[in-house]
């Protein structure tokens, strides 16, 4: 993607199953489930760049030890600095001495190394860079089954009103970051669930345990889908949360329209669970289809006795898988996220053929690094294809007319795609220069292109895999390319374009920053159509005080004066930069709705292009960021 956009976090867990020892004498590794936990975390870097943490439990740790504990950094490769914190204390070990450690010193040894592991990368779309932003977050007490830590991927929409909840219930909360609402909600029904098994099994009642006896018993019977069936009723959003309780017990939950990720490795000896498939595939060496997905709407839960049940806790709503997700934030080493993007490509492929009107000869083909890769490989095998028949076509009429030569044999057989590496991204550059007219010439340097790759008067054909803002195509990329001087530079878009917010889990919630909105405002204005711009707003502002599920998306009437083909030939005009003295044309060419759809059928998450929220709170956000806009408001939208 051209531009950068904030978005998705990771998570990995590790719940081993066996003693430490075992993983010795199985795998030759005492710490296996530790390095499992950093190739979990590793493998999804690209989630996460602002900080990561990781928080673990140690069974069976003697009374007065620490048997709960995290780690976090917001520090530069906070991946690596936290797996050495982790690893410090026997650093200077050598392997002879390492082995001779039982499982039991080399706990006390290190304080990180337990039975049960969760890690976080985050990519913070809210609240700072700071560590004390860093999953997981944290709840102590006294009592082994009342700690609590919790890690997750995600945005509600409603952490306010969640807010309000818990101080209605008595609690004083301290911050209304919406990890932390998450945290007291779910902490709030863990302590609800203790008092009830409390009445159940105490004093008074049939078992009458008491002390000890009683606190174990709870531990036991702590039934954590049912504490998430009460904490969770009233979130609005995308979410996969994360959960360690003190006494070994783990959860993971996703939300009921599937819109974040979660999938499942287990065996007879570890349970883990991570944001991508293919994390999980490459860190245990396992196929794909041993990996299960976690169900929307559904909780994983792994007592610390080792029983496990992945049971509903939430009534479904309607799965939207994100496709964000697909095309642009996992790593395309996943199978299936492969071919989907591949077919993305393929998808645009006769358009893109007919704004060049079919001049392969005069037209190279390139994609702007990294991520566009591989729908830039569907692109060309299906224009290759096109090619193919249409070529096999001409030469079949040629000999039934009688007229074919082997010139015409080897044209048509000669005549593919050209395609080229014409633009390469170079590391970020620093911006120590504060001069505004000095930092655009740095950023316009962000790429760089191969000279002698483009003949002076060729097409040039370059796919992107998605365009929010445009500012790094205008500010950037225009510009470099546009010094191999071809005739016309033709932007695809493996994605439609973004025309509504996200807020369930992306950074996407100021609508005046997306360029398909501020072209299509643009065109009102051409038009003499501004007016409906007041008309939007003034719907927009009456639907203040409606539930969140009588709200309708305004703003569709705005994109829906326009087609596609409109509002793509005013963005190409606004991603020229003012700067720019090459005199070619630029044009724009969109993935459709209908595209999308055909490249990922199981993923129907395409609210960002469509305006089709899978929650209320959805069109809420919308509304706000609409009349945030339009009072030139760059606040957050929820």
């Amino acid at each position: 993607m051209s531009d950068r956009i904030l978005h998705e976090c990771g998570l990995a867990v590790v719940r081993l199953l066996k003693p430490l020892d075992w993983y010795r004498e199985a795998h030759g590794d005492l710490l296996w489930g530790v390095r499992r936990l950093f190739l979990l975390m590793e493998k999804q870097h690209n989630r996460g760049q602002d900080g990561a943490g990781i928080g673990t439990v140690r069974f069976d740790m003697p009374p007065g030890e620490l048997f709960i504990d995290r780690a976090r950094s917001a520090k530069r490769n906070p991946i690596e600095r936290l797996f050495d914190q982790v690893m410090r204390p026997i650093a200077g070990l050598s392997d002879a001495k390492l082995d001779a450690l039982d499982a039991a010193e080399l706990k006390k040894r290190m304080p990180l190394l337990g039975e049960l592991m969760l890690g976080h990368l985050r990519y913070g779309t809210h609240g700072g860079r700071s560590t004390d932003v860093c999953h997981p977050y944290l709840r102590k007490n006294i009592v082994a089954s009342r700690n609590l830590a919790v890690a997750g991927n995600f945005n509600l929409t409603n952490s306010p009103q969640l807010f309000r909840e818990l101080v209605d219930y008595g609690l004083d909360p301290v911050g209304e970051s919406d990890t932390q609402v998450v945290l007291e909600k779910i902490g709030y029904y863990l302590d609800r669930e203790h008092e009830h098994l409390a009445a159940t099994m105490g004093e008074g009642s049939f078992l009458g345990l008491e002390n000890r006896a009683l606190a174990e018993q709870i531990s036991r019977d702590l039934d954590l889908i049912r504490v998430l069936r009460h904490a969770s009723e009233r979130f609005d959003g995308g979410y996969v949360f994360a959960g360690l309780i003190g006494n070994g017990d783990l959860f993971v939950c996703r939300d009921p329209a599937g819109i974040r990720p979660a999938f499942i490795h287990r065996d007879e000896s570890v349970v883990a669970v991570a944001s991508e498939r293919a994390a999980l595939v490459t860190a245990f060496n396992v196929a794909p289809e041993d990996i299960e997905e976690l169900p929307p709407a559904h909780a994983l839960e792994v007592k610390r006795d080792g029983r496990v049940r992945i049971e509903p806790y939430i009534e479904p709503l309607p799965e939207r898988q994100c496709t964000f997700e697909r095309i642009y934030f996992s790593r395309g080493n996943d199978r299936d996220i492969y071919r989907e993007r591949k077919q993305l490509g393929a998808n645009v492929a006769s358009r893109v053929l007919d704004r060049i009107d079919w001049d392969i000869e005069h037209t190279v083909f390139g994609f702007i690094p990294n991520t566009a890769e591989t729908a830039f490989m569907g692109l060309r095998e299906e224009i290759d294809a096109l090619l193919r028949r249409r070529n096999g076509e001409e030469l079949w009429r040629r000999i039934e007319g009688g007229t074919v030569t082997r010139e015409d044999v080897d044209r048509l057989i000669r005549t593919r795609a050209r395609t080229e590496k014409v633009a390469h991204k170079d590391q970020r550059l620093r911006t120590f220069i504060t001069h505004d007219g000095a930092r655009r010439d740095l950023v316009s340097h962000v790429y760089d292109v191969t000279r002698g790759s483009v003949v002076p008067g060729d097409t040039l054909v370059v796919v992107d895999d998605s365009i929010v803002r445009g500012t790094t195509l205008r500010e950037s990329i225009i510009t470099m390319l546009a010094r191999l001087d071809p005739k016309r530079i033709v932007v695809v878009s493996s994605a439609p374009p973004i025309m509504y917010p996200d807020c369930y889990g992306i950074d996407m919630s100021q609508l005046g920053r997306f360029i398909a909105f501020e072209a299509a405002v643009a065109l009102l204005h051409e038009r003499g159509e501004e007016s409906l711009l007041a008309e939007v707003e003034e719907a927009c502002r009456g639907q203040a005080d409606l539930p969140d599920d009588r709200m309708t998306n305004h703003v569709a009437r705005i994109y829906d004066r326009f087609t596609l083909d409109e509002i793509s030939d005013r963005i190409a005009g606004l991603i020229r930069s003012d700067r720019l003295t090459w005199d070619g044309e630029i044009s724009v060419v969109y993935q459709t709705v209908d595209g999308l759809r055909d490249a990922m059928p199981g993923h129907a998450g395409d609210w960002y292009f469509t305006g089709e929220y899978p929650t209320p709170g959805g069109y809420r956000v919308l509304n706000t960021a609409y009349l945030n806009w339009r009072r030139q408001d760059e606040g957050r939208a929820y």
